[in-house]
């Protein structure tokens, strides 16, 4: 196939940003031409893109119509200016930050649980979810569709680095005071509490109900992207781990499902790979997934608490189906059901 498609990296220097490179360079995508951007303080810097490097071009001031997909990994406040100005320009801009996720006109997408959203042609502005909603739905869904969903209850463990990359320097500052004997800071420029040898309740701010806007999230993502209401609670914990969110949830079923029958439809989900071995060790943690495309299921077991209960422990590296690559597979859908993309403009 001739490299045909031109496709943006916003917010390219950030740790999506460059998850979202390395993902596109590993997939060996026939594109003409990978555009990053960044702010005006990066342009002109490079960056890695499989064995060769980019030149890094300011955000302010770049002409979206030289691209035909460009994927956002930058703050809601910029997505909200530069999202719409790339759509505008006749571009489709899949954005990673919160500000259009929840907006009817704007469809929200794992394409393992929802392509079908798309249709035949992709809208300009697609959504892609938070990351700790993106990997809990791909073990929802199967389950929903062979016995129906009654109640979803999910407590996470997510990694600093759904934070940014900040957070992950903070996380390693903070560890490296503790060992020399030089104390941690009193007050943590990024999280409540100090973070590390520790973990914090509280992701985003308080909401009236007294759930966390992470946790407000989850669930009406959720609900989004199966298309049905389902009661739903979560507790989001952040946890002094780099990479990689785990996820402790139980499930209600309206019907019996065996523990053998969940864990054949789980095996055979796409995006998911069963880990369950019961033994010490035989389950996925975030140092087993970091790196990894899969969703990690483990400890799948019946839940006696309630009727037709299921629990099980999920993992997945947040950067990557938490960010860079299910962007990078909603990219994949538009390319492939898109109209001939526009000529590939001389640079």
């Amino acid at each position: 196939m001739s490299p045909v498609h031109q496709l943006a990296v916003v917010g390219a220097t950030g740790v999506v940003g460059r998850e979202m490179l390395a993902v596109l360079a590993a997939r060996k995508h026939p594109l003409a031409q990978v555009h990053a951007l960044a702010s005006s303080k990066s342009a002109g810097t490079s960056l890695a893109y499989g064995r060769s490097e980019i030149e890094v071009r300011a955000l302010d001031g770049y002409d979206f119509a030289q691209a035909d997909i460009a994927l956002f990994a930058v703050s809601a406040k910029l997505a909200a200016t530069h999202v719409p100005r790339a759509a505008a320009a006749g571009c489709v801009a899949i954005d990673n930050s919160s500000h259009f996720r929840m907006a009817a006109d704007v469809p929200l997408v794992v394409p393992e649980v929802n392509a079908h959203v798309l249709k035949d042609s992709a809208p300009r502005i697609i959504a892609n979810p938070n990351c700790s909603t993106a990997q809990l739905v791909l073990a929802l869904k199967p389950l929903h569709e062979a016995a129906g969903l009654e109640r979803v209850v999910v407590a996470t463990y997510q990694s600093v680095s759904g934070a940014g990359g900040a957070a992950m320097e903070e996380l390693f500052e903070q560890t490296r005071r503790i060992y020399g004997g030089e104390g941690a800071p009193k007050k943590s420029a990024l999280f409540a509490k100090q973070i590390a040898f520790n973990v914090i309740p509280q992701i985003q701010e308080f909401m009236p109900d007294g759930s966390t806007r992470e946790e407000w999230k989850m669930a009406a993502e959720t609900e989004k992207l199966l298309g049905a209401k389902i009661p739903f609670c979560a507790s989001c914990v952040r946890v002094p781990v780099f990479i990689g969110h785990g996820e402790a949830v139980h499930v209600a079923l309206a019907r019996p499902l065996s523990v053998a029958a969940a864990r054949a439809c789980l095996r055979r989900a796409p995006g998911l790979e069963l880990r369950d071995a019961r033994r010490a060790g035989g389950y996925a943690t975030p140092v087993d997934a970091a790196g990894e495309d899969a969703v990690f299921v483990s400890r799948l077991r019946a839940d006696p608490s309630t009727r037709h209960g299921l629990a099980f422990w999920l993992v997945a590296d947040n950067l990557r189906k938490g960010a860079a690559l299910n962007a990078v597979q909603i990219a994949e859908l538009v390319m492939a059901r898109a109209q001939p993309p526009r000529a590939a403009v001389a640079q």
